[in-house]
């Protein structure tokens, strides 16, 4: 009788500690492979294409895309400059590439600005500059991802003055 009780009581101990730790010590959380989350807000840094008289290696860009959880699908696109020619327009430019092309290979340049009206980024008497852009992604489904890069152009003759690294994005 000694002997039964000694196994039914290790018996019920290990069921005991088996629901205990199969409840208790597991995570409750899944895993986030990494933290990856997609990529609805980029922040883009545009550097040099090439050193000219006119503005230097001291010239870079800035461009905070963010696109806010709405139902309008709004990229805001706040751009800043700053080393490039003093008193001068200059204008921020797009281009897209299928997901499948990590290089960012196009050459298909769009202007952005206010919505559909270009808007021109003018620098003060040190070649800095700030204008906040915008564009309207409604026409493209949610989830739709590509690859994008930036690169600001002079206004008046559209040479690429800063030119960015290939980003991936998706429509929120």
């Amino acid at each position: 009788m000694n002997k039964k009780f000694t196994a039914n009581l290790l018996v019920r101990s290990g069921i005991i500690l088996f629901v205990y730790f199969a409840f208790t010590g597991c995570s409750k959380s899944f895993p986030k492979d990494d933290d990856f989350t997609p990529p609805f807000d980029i922040n883009v840094t545009l550097k040099p294409v090439t050193v000219k008289a006119g503005y230097g290696s001291k010239a870079s860009g800035f461009v905070k895309f963010r696109q806010d959880k709405d139902t309008a699908r709004i990229i805001d696109l706040d751009t800043w400059v700053t080393g490039l020619t003093p008193r001068h327009a200059y204008l921020l430019q797009r281009a897209v590439n299928p997901i499948t092309d990590p290089d960012c290979t196009s050459t298909a340049w769009l202007t952005l600005g206010k919505g559909l009206v270009a808007q021109a980024i003018h620098t003060d008497n040190k070649g800095d500059g700030h204008e906040d852009l915008f564009r309207n992604v409604t026409a493209l489904a949610r989830g739709t991802q590509f690859r994008i890069h930036f690169q600001i152009v002079d206004s008046a003759t559209l040479t690429p003055v800063l030119t960015s690294d290939c980003d991936m994005y998706e429509v929120r």
